[in-house]
Parts: structure tokens; sequence; C-alpha cells
């Protein structure tokens, strides 16, 4: 299966999930429009395969499929927002310019990991840009295990411990659910590693 092939058949899942769970006309070209401008750092640089290529489409999935109807713009920040590989990030500017100044301004609240006081930032931000930043940061953590580094696991649990799976609870019960199944899985393979 070819790179447009796999692009385009997760464009049409969006697309097909967004107008099932009720989503008007112009909010899901809004989500499209989303899901590639998350795309366009990627293409040419990930192989198709990787887990980080398909990873704006997932964000909006995960939100879709666990939250439910959410305002367009909370669904576009999710697809946008890069957590963990700073190259994939887009420009605020960009954002703006492209999906509108609402959907910059949620991605741009965001906080990112490393940051001593990312819980109580992610508790302050409003519901929308929460639950992108939530959806988003889970997709990564779905994918860490492909890491084989138990060092950088055992930091990635510490700090999913201390503040994305409390804001989690405080948020969303799917998305706390999510949560603490990833972190149960990531005790037993860091107890496994110490063997």
């Amino acid at each position: 299966m070819s790179e447009v092939d796999r692009a385009g058949e997760m464009a049409a899942s969006v697309e097909r999930a967004g107008r099932a769970y009720g989503l008007a006309p112009e909010a899901v070209e809004l989500v499209g429009r989303a899901y590639e401008l998350g795309m366009e750092r990627r293409r040419g640089v990930l192989d198709e395969h990787d887990p980080a290529y398909l990873h704006p489409g997932r964000c909006i999935l995960i939100l879709l499929q666990d939250v439910g109807l959410l305002p367009a713009a909370v669904l576009a920040a999710a697809a946008v927002h890069e957590s963990e590989e700073p190259r994939f990030r887009t420009p605020t500017a960009d954002v703006s310019e492209a999906l509108g100044r609402e959907v910059a301004d949620l991605v741009a609240s965001i906080p990112l990991p490393g940051d001593e006081q990312l819980a109580a930032q992610l508790v302050t931000l409003v519901e929308g840009a929460r639950l992108a930043a939530l959806a988003e940061r889970l997709d990564c953590l779905r994918h860490a295990h492909l890491r084989q580094d138990p060092l950088w696991w055992r930091a990635l649990r510490e700090e999913t411990r201390a503040a994305w799976a409390p804001v989690a609870e405080r948020t969303h019960p799917r998305l706390a659910d999510r949560y603490r199944a990833w972190l149960r899985a990531m005790d037993r393979r860091l107890a496994g590693s110490a063997t």
C-alpha cells in the first residue's frame, strides 16, 4: 500500500467518523483540513508504517470514539497539536491561517511534556484544549513501547502518573480508563525489563 493510500484511507476514516458522530458538513471539512495540516510535515519524512505517520488522524478518532461529538475546533486542535516530536509541530501562524484563530489559540494553550507545572497547566486549560491534549498524548503513549529504552519508559510513566492520568480522571471517564490501562501495561513492561 502506498503512502497516498494510507494517508487517504485515514482521511476517509476521519470523514466517515465525523459524519457518523453528527458533525455538520462544514465541521467535517474543517477537521479534514486539520488532518491534512497535521500530515504535511510527516509526508516525505516518515515511512508510512511509522507509528507517528497517521498520528493526526488517530487523535481525531480517539476523541470521536472515546468522547463523542465535540466542536470541530477541538478535533482540529488534536490533529495539529504535537507533544512528542518538535519537527512535526505546525507553527501557530500556519494553524491560524489554515484553520482559524480559535483552533490556533487552543493549540497554543496546550503545555508540552517535561514542564514542572504540567499538571497545573493542564487542569487550567479550557475543557476543549484539555481533551485535545489528552487524546493527542494518549496516542503518543500507545506507541511508546516501540522505543526500546526502559529509562525513557520510566520517566514517561512517572510523568503520566503525576500529570496526564490525574487530569484525565478529572476530565472524562473513558479517557481516564485508557490512561489507567496504559499505566498498567507500562508497569508490566517495566517489571519485565527488570528481570
